[in-house]
């Protein structure tokens, strides 16, 4: 193998040298016929046999001496300016394929670099840099997947054991056979979301946009939470302009109004305030939710949006971290913005914008 590559190398050197070679000779003969005739003209000169043979023996052995010249410059320059680059990329990409996404090429040295490698390094280091964050995102998906699975798993599992157990009352049996029953159902509500959440990241659903009134959805969907908020003794303030109309797709967007109010309701204790309000600018329907609940640090706002993330994990038993996320990528599709504001022990306003109709 090793002894074909050189015998390859020998012919492609000596292709170019003839090329090379033929070039050359094709230009001196030439320029050196144009001279000749020049000089032959103007000076009324009678060339002789012996003065055309020693010319013609100097112009041949310049031709290969130019022609060497050529044939290693030209060599030189495609080891450093092709050959090093395309060698440098081949063997990253090698890497990539094998699974070492950490993989980076260095940037050529100024001297003698071809934009177009150039554009091309920094085309491959940001794919293997996308490439990275993507499996460092499946990784973390899977993990926190397994791990948000246990919870209910155990829950159910822990149940169903005791309901084994002999002579139990009937209160005892309707309370275990509940707890199985609340971790099977947020088992499924964790799976209907991480579908959902893959749906609308491989944008295999499509939003339906129609144009509705905003202020008469927010209206329905808050109006769904009217046992929770009475329950935990919990006032509303609503503050909804009227005539709001928008252009998005109603069912994916009351998954954003649903999410947000049940938020709202859980981290806010009894006796407390949820409001609602909607204005309008020139261009965008402007709806925010606050709560007077536990409110949330700086840091845990930046990351509240991730999958899988709880700043509170005193309420994780009431969700699995997928709700903002699914929020958040809806939002997206809606080509709207969502941003939080939050103060520790005073509560969070939630700040959704959406383009008017």
């Amino acid at each position: 193998m090793k002894k074909s590559g050189i015998v390859k190398s020998v012919f492609k050197w000596l292709n170019n040298y003839f090329l090379f070679f033929l070039l050359v000779a094709f230009v001196i003969t030439c320029c050196t016929m144009l001279f000749v005739s020049t000089l032959r003209d103007s000076l009324n000169i009678t060339l002789t046999d012996e003065n055309i043979s020693a010319a013609a023996k100097l112009t041949f052995w310049n031709v290969v001496l130019l022609t060497l010249i050529f044939t290693v410059i030209d060599a030189v320059r495609r080891k450093l300016t092709v050959e090093r680059p395309v060698k440098r990329i081949v063997e990253a990409a090698e890497k990539i394929v094998k699974g070492d996404f950490s993989v980076r090429i260095k940037p050529q040295s100024k001297f003698g670099a071809d934009d177009s490698f150039k554009r091309v390094i920094e085309c491959f280091n940001k794919m293997a840099e996308e490439l990275g964050s993507v499996e460092t995102l499946r990784t973390d998906f899977i993990a926190n997947v397994s791990h948000e699975m246990k919870t209910p798993l155990a829950v159910m599992q822990n149940y169903g054991t005791l309901l084994q157990t002999p002579h139990l009352s009937e209160e005892q049996r309707m309370e275990y056979a509940k707890g199985v029953t609340d971790g099977s159902r947020r088992l499924a509500d964790m799976m209907t979301n991480i579908l959902k959440l893959n749906r609308l990241e491989n944008q295999k659903i499509y939003p339906k946009t129609e144009e509705f009134d905003l202020g008469e959805q927010l209206c329905e969907c808050l109006l769904q939470f009217e046992n929770v908020w009475e329950t935990s003794n919990i006032e509303i303030e609503t503050d909804i302009a009227e005539n709001v109309i928008v252009r998005a797709d109603a069912e994916l967007l009351s998954h954003v109004w649903n999410n947000l109010f049940s938020n709202a309701f859980k981290f806010t204790e009894a006796g407390g305030c949820v409001s609602v309000t909607l204005t309008a600018t020139d261009h965008h329907a402007v709806v925010k939710v606050k709560d007077t609940g536990c409110g949330m640090s700086k840091e845990v706002g930046e990351r509240i949006f991730e999958k899988f993330y709880q700043g509170d994990t005193s309420h994780s038993v009431q969700g699995n971290g997928l709700g903002l996320a699914l929020v958040k990528r809806v939002i997206d599709i809606m080509q709207g913005e969502i941003g939080v504001e939050s103060v520790v022990g005073e509560g969070s306003t939630f700040t959704v914008r959406i383009r008017r109709a």
